[in-house]
């Protein structure tokens, strides 16, 4: 039977590469420019036509998510499950900083690398780079975790499956101090999945 995806972005540039990038699965994946933030745009899909949501790495970047909160009961079937994964809002928001320090531990020297964070329950937006030498910083939209916990219960979903995700050890560091093995014990993103309550 297979599987049939609807996927959208705001970004038109973004939907013509994945139409290019995806030709091969054309008779599966239905691409659309829509905007997440208006109501009209996102039923515009079909109510009651979706059994899942998935949003990938995306909810930080948009300015208010409650109208996609407040709309995706309206897509999914009953018993459906939104999924979304974004960095971690305790650990990689834009006030983290990455640390290394050498301590003597017991007549051995270590190297231990932390994370230092100065921001977290208030929500703001702030500039940063999700690339080393991208053209321009771009916006990110930092909120606490019971910020999206809520919405979610707000909006009649609850939380039925939660993952923080760290890097694997052996997972090596593009820069000395960037997110991989030396932080594998500091989660760098989460992965929740709502699902509407009966």
């Amino acid at each position: 039977m297979g599987l049939n995806v609807t996927a959208f972005d705001f970004s038109a540039n973004l939907i013509e590469y994945a139409k290019e990038r995806l030709r091969q699965y054309q008779s599966q994946i239905s691409l659309h420019v829509i905007d997440a933030t208006d109501e009209t745009q996102l039923l515009s899909l079909g109510e009651g036509k979706f059994d899942s949501a998935l949003s990938n790495m995306a909810l930080f970047d948009m300015a208010d998510i409650e109208p996609l909160f407040r709309t995706l009961p309206k897509l999914l079937k009953p018993g459906g499950s939104f999924v979304f994964s974004i960095t971690h809002p305790c650990f990689n928001n834009a006030s983290s900083m990455h640390i290394v320090e050498e301590m003597d531990d017991d007549g051995e020297i270590r190297t231990m690398y932390s994370v230092k964070v100065s921001r977290y329950m208030t929500s703001y937006n702030q500039r940063g780079l999700a690339l080393r030498n991208q053209p321009k910083p771009q916006v990110y939209f930092e909120r606490p975790l019971q910020y999206y916990l809520n919405l979610g219960f707000k909006n009649g979903f609850v939380l039925d499956g939660f993952e923080e995700r760290a890097f694997p050890p052996e997972t090596p560091q593009t820069t000395p101090l960037s997110w991989g093995g030396k932080f594998s014990e500091i989660p760098a993103a989460i992965v929740a999945r709502l699902r509407l309550r009966p």
